[in-house]
């Protein structure tokens, strides 16, 4: 039933994106959408929560579901990041399984075949990154083996994409594909927005990207974005937004890792924000004042509140993890 207001020829399509980390998940959706909505880096797992990302081109509908890397571990932390693919496969009309062409092909596929062991919807292969191949007349050959070997053992892929987010390789195939397997029906975001997600939630993750980007080693993994304060001024007589005050901490593991957030006379932590603030206010079309802590929280990746704060529900095998909230230490700087 066609809702009010929409076009009687509207068409849509949920399309999950899959893959493990670091095969150019989040590159992918970002070019196909136009911009820089997902959070980007060189570190494997920069993707915790699952999400909507959405493009229309004239009345059909693309909704991408952004996943976190795929992967496997018993730590609690890591099974409810498992959950948010799980989640976001849910619903989707189709399954893009991204594979990585400069990294070892049969592994990631043996990977995904042991993942997805039951019956699968309709999926596609989209394999990344041709850009960083050597191109020669056995290329294409190589891919198609590739993928036939691969069908033989996954019945449900149904045909094989080559693309390249940084050079735009193989994308108007896609695009093309994905138009002409959406079906006719409302469109979920009709008003022109383009995610399920709050201006909040990608206000934490720009600045985590950042954080990711210039943390060495171990530490970013180590560190979460809560919102503290989130405060929109707008103009008494045209009613549109101003200023917007935004107060966030910056969650660390231990005392010695705040030093290193903060950096020599807050230099690390002033370009996290500087960096931040860049995406934050052409995301939002207007000035930000933002502020940044540093918060220690002992464990917090154990801590079930912290986690449900940050987008990550308990999954079916949820360990037992506690609730108590520590004490805080705090470092505070203003950009």
């Amino acid at each position: 039933m066609l809702l009010e207001g929409q076009n009687p020829h509207n068409k849509s399509i949920m399309v999950a994106v899959l893959g493990i980390p670091n095969v150019g998940k989040s590159s992918l959706i970002n070019y196909l959408i136009g911009f820089d909505l997902s959070i980007v880096s060189n570190k494997p797992q920069t993707t915790r929560n699952q999400f909507h990302c959405t493009f229309t081109v004239d009345h059909t509908e693309v909704v991408l579901v952004d996943t976190p890397g795929m992967h496997i571990s018993n730590k609690e932390f890591n099974k409810r990041i498992n959950g948010q693919v799980e989640d976001g496969m849910e619903g989707a009309d189709l399954n893009l399984f991204l594979i990585d062409l400069a990294q070892d092909v049969p592994t990631q596929f043996q990977f995904l075949k042991k993942k997805f062991e039951g019956p699968l919807k309709k999926s596609w292969v989209v394999f990344t990154k041709a850009d960083l191949l050597a191109k020669n007349e056995k290329f294409d050959e190589l891919i198609a083996n590739y993928f036939k070997l691969m069908q033989e053992e996954m019945p449900a892929l149904e045909k094989y994409f080559i693309t390249s987010s940084k050079e735009g390789e193989g994308m108007h195939l896609l695009t093309g594909a994905l138009m002409d397997e959406a079906q006719p029906g409302p469109h979920l975001y009709p008003s022109g927005d383009v995610s399920n997600k709050p201006e909040r939630f990608f206000v934490t993750e720009y600045i985590r990207e950042q954080a990711f980007d210039l943390l060495k080693e171990e530490l970013p993994y180590e560190t979460a974005v809560l919102i503290d304060e989130y405060k929109d001024f707008r103009d008494k007589n045209t009613k549109k937004s101003i200023d917007t005050y935004i107060s966030a901490s910056i969650i660390v593991n231990r005392p010695s890792q705040r030093a290193i957030v903060v950096g020599s006379k807050g230099s690390i932590i002033k370009q996290i924000g500087v960096e931040a603030r860049k995406k934050i206010e052409a995301m939002i079309g207007g000035r930000i004042h933002l502020n940044l802590h540093v918060k220690v929280m002992p464990k917090w990746f154990k801590n079930n509140m912290v986690l449900e704060q940050i987008g990550l529900p308990r999954v079916h095998d949820s360990h037992r993890v506690w609730r108590k909230k520590e004490e805080p230490t705090t470092g505070v700087t203003h950009v």
